[in-house]
């Protein structure tokens, strides 16, 4: 079995396109979904601790008990839970993939930024 592991948004119009996209990307048949409402944001602040370890603890059963390959953490357009403005959005992306990235350093994590039609991977 082949696994990554998406941070999402909860937002139903973004999770088939998004987990498509990935099973291409990743070259994996199973995508692990962590949803919460603009995560991308919670995970660029790093502030509420609870949430933190919540996310954290799912992403640790992706890795070590699926074998996931690569996490993806998502922003997309007009997003509820994180209303901010697109560029804003993906400077939150970027900042939560580098921290991320600092939990996880063995493992490929990337940024999606996702609009009505298209995913694009933040460089």
């Amino acid at each position: 079995m082949s696994f990554c592991t998406v941070i999402n948004c909860m937002d139903g119009r973004v999770q088939v396109p998004v987990i498509e996209y990935l099973q291409k990307y990743f070259d994996v048949k199973y995508v692990d979904s962590i949803t919460e409402p603009g995560p991308n944001l919670i995970l660029a602040e790093h502030k509420d601790i609870n949430y933190l370890n919540s996310i954290a603890k799912r992403i640790d059963i992706s890795v070590n008990k699926h074998g996931s390959v690569g996490i993806a953490i998502v922003g997309h357009y007009d997003c509820a839970g994180n209303p901010a403005t697109d560029e804003e959005q993906d400077n939150h992306t970027r900042e939560a993939v580098k921290y991320i990235k600092s939990k996880y350093p063995n493992i490929i994590v990337i940024g999606l930024w996702v609009d009505k039609q298209n995913i694009q991977v933040l460089d």
